[in-house]
């Protein structure tokens, strides 16, 4: 699930986090300030402005995403939901829809796909939406989401949950949409351009899987690098403020479809992967993910502020085995 289902009330944290994380910004220590109230940061950049997308909450703006900007990467400011109401459909999808979750952003051809999910805790009757925008900047006078529907369902008849997307393009060009929490674990369908939805639909592929009750992997993001690709997950438990055990694991694969194996040569489909990034004394819980011109995007828990949730960012270097590193 990449993301807790109701947000809770939050003000100013800072982070510090070594080396730059934008090409334009001075070397040395960062801090992030502003409004960092984020879960589940889909994090982008569109021109010179970065944004974050993120979980709702369902008492602001009928549960949808919420974006946040920044010009420098550090200071960052609130700039709204994505609608003022949830698609109808919605409702009609998911009894009891409240909140939407764990968005994602995928820019292609001049077009920005944002997708989303719709749930409720616990449970995988859920849908992967899609809505696509011109551009991420709420003041240009051509930004407008525009409902595409579904990309993809579960219910209580599937053995998967459809939701906390992740979407790359391979070197062909093809679009690949990890997914998944519990259940059977990280799944996968091919995409199609321009539409951006489902290419067809036949058992989505199996990536991931812890293999031991209750299967506590999600929050899938692909990422390549130098001709591999990683999956990264979210293992364990989310939105549990200072008691939460999320932490980030890592798989590396040949292709985007697997098979992905950690640092010890255990496939991920038996409960591999390597640990990327865990709690460290009062930071708690880092996970559910995402990554944009290098930098690892992730929300936290403060147990110093009694486990209020904070935006995360941090530099995603890679070691001289070629594997992805980050640090607090």
């Amino acid at each position: 699930m990449r993301g807790i289902r109701r947000l809770l009330s939050a003000g100013v944290a800072a982070l510090t986090l070594a080396a730059p994380l934008v090409a334009c910004a001075p070397a040395g220590s960062w801090q992030l300030t502003g409004d960092l109230a984020t879960h589940d940061p889909a994090l982008a950049k569109d021109g010179d402005e970065w944004f974050v997308y993120s979980t709702g909450s369902g008492t602001v703006a009928d549960g949808n995403i919420q974006v946040r900007s920044s010009t420098d990467g550090r200071t960052w400011r609130y700039a709204g939901e994505v609608w003022e109401e949830k698609p109808a459909w919605l409702r009609e999808e998911v009894n009891g829809v409240d909140n939407l979750w764990a968005p994602e952003l995928v820019e292609h051809d001049g077009t920005w796909y944002l997708y989303y999910s719709a749930s409720t805790f616990g449970k995988n009757t859920s849908v992967i939406a899609l809505a696509t925008n011109a551009t991420l900047d709420p003041g240009d006078p051509d930004y407008e989401w525009v409902d595409r529907g579904a990309v993809i369902a579960s219910t209580s008849a599937d053995d998967f949950n459809a939701i906390d997307p992740g979407v790359a393009t391979d070197d062909d060009g093809t679009p690949w949409m990890t997914f998944g929490s519990f259940w059977s674990g990280i799944r996968m369908v091919e995409l199609a351009w321009p539409s951006g939805l489902r290419a067809g639909d036949g058992e989505p592929l199996r990536i991931a899987d812890r293999q031991v009750p209750p299967n506590a992997v999600e929050a899938p993001y692909l990422v390549e690098h130098d001709g591999d690709w990683f999956l990264l997950v979210s293992f364990d438990s989310c939105c549990r403020g200072a008691d939460s055990t999320y932490r980030i694991a890592v798989g590396r694969a040949d292709a985007p479809t697997g098979p992905y194996l950690d640092r010890e040569g255990v496939p991920l489909l038996e409960g591999g992967g390597s640990i990327l990034l865990e709690s460290d004394r009062s930071r708690v819980g880092p996970g559910g993910q995402s990554v944009a011109h290098g930098v690892l995007a992730f929300h936290w828990y403060d147990a110093d502020l009694g486990g209020q949730f904070r935006l995360g960012l941090a530099p995603l270097e890679w070691d001289a085995e070629g594997w992805p590193v980050a640090s607090w």
